[in-house]
């Protein structure tokens, strides 16, 4: 048969196939708008007999398309002139030229511009064809083709410097920065009022002045700049979303260790330098999970018992965090085990393997690591802190719903191409409101733990 009634087959069996499908149609319609008169076991009758004459005309398509591809192969091979050598067992073997060859029609490198470039298919089909094929191999390797070799680089894959971010800071109550000001004034009742049993009828009744002192926080604002030549905007790929994206990153970590850390020098004052917060001291020349573990309840019920109000969450540094999921006992089983609801007897439970965000429960409390959290404090300077907080107690302003802004200037250095690229940002932080919300624990039983 020839190549031409093959194709004329394929276009008949095509031609059923597309009917079947209209009937297919025709007959799920039919049974979508049957009346109540209608025969239902006639009307499935039908369906399921136009749905087998299409898996028949189908697979009459397929079996065209495999003919008329082998038929096609064939001719290509006969086209080029391959060579018909004596097989095996008085058959013939068709030893197939390959598709580049010295003195071949087509070129590897050509076929290659035009599949890549022009998207012509027939060059494709060549080089896939040329890749199955048994080429010879030569000791000859890339450095061959230095110019032809072309590195990739994987722009999505940049991998920009790895920061420490804003745990805590996500963890605070967040609140929206007033447009204007760069202070913010809270009122802190330190005098209450008062009221006592009236000692007698018409006695005097109880009166206790009520006082306040103002409570100041300073708006900070925080920037990083980079510049960054025209060329390398304009010439590279990315540079502007690179350089932008590692500023916000820088940004946001300087904020989040500020929140933790910051002394109110041209900052905030953070949570470990507020003053009045309650401080659990451990002590303990070989600390271990058993012996840190009272301490810990011993911050959760400071908090408790002097802000009157649950505390709702710990940070810590992600090596404590290690450190307590380290731990075992005795017959070796973890006392800090993997999120389960099976656990029995467990001081808490979690996923060692996370960061920044609640990696488990001590104490039936949330436990946050962040890596903003001092690890070189003590006279040894090698001791780290915990922190349990009533988090809501935390007051976190920031505009824009957290994200700096950015800004370029092309005029600065515009005599020598230089794009100057800022990000600022406006924020304010504090944890004085109610001192007595946080507690820490801090000592030399947080000394850089082993393992």
């Amino acid at each position: 048969m020839t190549i031409e009634e093959l194709r004329v087959l394929l276009e008949q069996a095509r031609t059923k196939t597309a009917d079947a499908v209209a009937r297919v149609r025709a007959a799920a319609r039919a049974i979508d708008e049957a009346g109540d008169d209608a025969d239902p076991a006639a009307l499935t009758a039908e369906l399921d007999a136009a749905t087998q004459a299409h898996d028949d005309a189908s697979a009459e398509e397929d079996r065209a398309k495999r003919n008329l591809d082998a038929r096609e192969k064939a001719e290509r091979i006969i086209a080029r002139g391959a060579p018909i050598q004596p097989a095996a067992a008085g058959s013939l073997r068709v030893r197939e030229a390959r598709t580049y060859h010295l003195g071949g029609e087509h070129s590897f490198f050509a076929d290659a511009f035009r599949a890549k470039v022009l998207g012509d298919p027939l060059a494709g089909e060549r080089i896939q064809r040329h890749r199955l094929e048994d080429v010879e191999q030569r000791d000859v390797g890339t450095g061959a083709f230095a110019g032809l070799t072309i590195p990739q680089f994987l722009l999505d894959l940049a991998a920009p410097i790895a920061r420490a971010g804003r745990p805590t800071a996500n963890a605070c109550r967040s609140l929206g920065l007033p447009d204007r000001g760069m202070t913010i004034s809270i009122s802190r009742i330190t005098t209450g009022t008062a009221a006592a049993a009236q000692a007698s009828e018409n006695g005097a009744v109880q009166e206790t002045d009520i006082d306040d002192t103002k409570l100041d926080v300073p708006v900070v604002t925080i920037a990083g700049q980079q510049d960054v030549s025209r060329q390398a905007l304009e010439r590279s790929e990315a540079v502007d979303q690179i350089v932008i994206g590692d500023l916000v990153q820088a940004y946001h970590t300087v904020l989040g260790n500020a929140v933790i850390n910051a002394n109110g020098s041209g900052s905030y004052t953070g949570i470990l330098n507020t003053g009045s917060i309650e401080a659990v001291t451990y002590t303990d020349a070989s600390p271990t999970v058993a012996e840190f573990y009272p301490k810990l309840a011993d911050a959760v019920q400071r908090v408790n018992a002097n802000r009157y109000m649950p505390a709702t969450g710990i940070i810590m540094h992600p090596r404590r965090w290690g450190w307590l999921n380290a731990a075992v006992d005795t017959a070796g089983r973890p006392l800090v085990v993997p999120n389960t609801n099976g656990a029995i007897n467990a001081v808490g439970v979690g996923l060692a393997a996370e960061y920044g965000q609640i990696v488990g429960t001590l104490h039936g409390l949330p436990v946050i690591t962040d890596a903003n959290i001092p690890t070189n404090l003590g006279a040894g300077t090698n001791e780290d802190i915990v922190v349990v907080a009533k988090l809501d107690d935390l007051l976190l302003w920031e505009q824009d719903g957290g994200m700096p802004r950015e800004l370029r200037f092309e005029e600065t250095a515009g005599g020598n191409l230089t794009v100057k690229i800022v990000v600022y940002g406006y924020s304010a932080f504090t944890a004085g409101r109610y001192p007595k919300a946080v507690a820490t624990i801090g000592g030399t039983g947080l000394v850089t733990p082993t393992f």
